[in-house]
């Protein structure tokens, strides 16, 4: 039960980090640079990164607050 809710919240934090990685790339890209280019390879490196990290801490609060 604990693996189906650490996959399940980190479904949906993989998601928002990645769609607001997306779109902060692209409005740097194109205010810096004048070309509209989404950085692929941050958006998944931080919607991992995140994904993995954000319930893991979720987890790690739940049990300290249980004892």
């Amino acid at each position: 039960m604990k693996i189906i809710k650490f996959l399940s919240d980190f479904a949906i934090t993989f998601a928002i980090v990645f769609i607001v990685t997306m779109i902060v790339s692209y409005i740097y890209s194109l205010i810096v640079h004048d070309a509209g280019v989404i950085d692929w390879e941050a958006s998944f490196r931080f919607g991992i990164i995140f994904g993995i990290v954000f319930p893991a801490i979720k987890i790690f609060e739940r049990r300290k607050k249980d004892k």
